[in-house]
């Protein structure tokens, strides 16, 4: 078994992008310029964004931050989107996930400029996805096909199983994984909670991607031996012996599932790391183009 290490690989992704801005920079050109919007206080998305922002710095990236309360109506962060559709000195934003309640989200994602979506939500870039066109992929799965071909994985002819169908994950995953590209070119099922018979369909993955959301879903039993295994997924269950009260558990019962698989991503430390630099490479492209 060997490990797929998102962090390891995203480090090394974000070395090449300091390369990159030094270049431009040296040109006389501007740095890349990611802006998110942040709603509420939820923690995850607080650590998540505060990686961004961090990663931003690392690697010469200028980095804004707007913070609105949990209780912000809809129509002031629209506003806050328009500002930004319009703001020349910004390449391309995020607005993180989840929204509060009250909030539509697709009525959000709708309201953002295409053309500097670097999470690859908008419609039109999942449709240009679809069709196989230059677009902003989706942050997520892009980081797993980038972390699939840095590891050199076969992925031609090979069985791909992706549990979960979610519009952030799953779908455009199982899409990636069967164009004629590499990675891609595979053979792909997507499965789901209503899924018949959903022990035999995991078994017979060459490529298991679980994002699913319920930790530990996939154990040992489902996995065929040798398989590719990725866990989306990340969870927090308290654990007293931890300085910080809990422990981060995926999708994957990784314990046991590591000793039948080939490959594994870990969690923390695997697909995480890779969504961050998958954005930061769509924000490079949009400063610039081209990656």
């Amino acid at each position: 078994m060997q490990i797929l290490d998102g962090k390891k690989t995203s480090l090394a992704i974000q070395e090449e992008l300091t390369k990159k801005v030094k270049l431009l920079t040296s040109k006389g050109k501007k740095p890349p310029h990611l802006a998110a919007i942040l709603v509420g206080d939820n923690g995850a998305s607080r650590t998540y964004v505060n990686a961004k922002v961090k990663a931003c710095q690392r690697i010469g990236f200028q980095s804004s931050l707007i913070e609105l309360d949990n209780n912000v109506s809809e129509k002031e962060l629209l506003d806050e989107v328009r500002k930004l559709n319009t703001n020349s000195s910004v390449d391309g934003f995020i607005v993180q996930l989840p929204l509060p309640s009250h909030i539509n989200e697709n009525k959000v994602i709708l309201s953002i400029d295409p053309n500097k979506d670097v999470d690859g939500f908008h419609p039109e870039n999942i449709g240009k996805m679809t069709l196989g066109m230059p677009s902003f992929l989706p942050a997520t799965p892009n980081g797993i096909m980038e972390l699939l071909k840095r590891y050199d994985i076969p992925t031609e002819g090979k069985q791909t199983v992706v549990l979960g169908r979610s519009n952030i994950v799953g779908t455009p995953i199982s899409i990636l994984m069967s164009r004629k590209n590499y990675p891609g070119n595979s053979t792909v099922t997507l499965a789901h909670s209503r899924t018949g018979n959903l022990k035999q369909v995991c078994l017979n993955a060459d490529i298991l991607i679980v994002a699913i959301g319920i930790p530990q879903f996939i154990t040992s039993e489902m996995i065929k031996p040798g398989a590719v295994v990725i866990d989306v997924g990340i969870h927090r269950e308290e654990d007293s012996s931890k300085k910080n009260g809990f422990k981060l558990l995926g999708d994957v019962d990784f314990a046991n599932a590591s000793e039948k698989c080939s490959f594994i991503t870990p969690v923390p430390g695997g697909v995480g790391p890779m969504t961050i630099a998958s954005l930061l490479m769509n924000t490079y492209i949009a400063n610039n183009g081209k990656y």
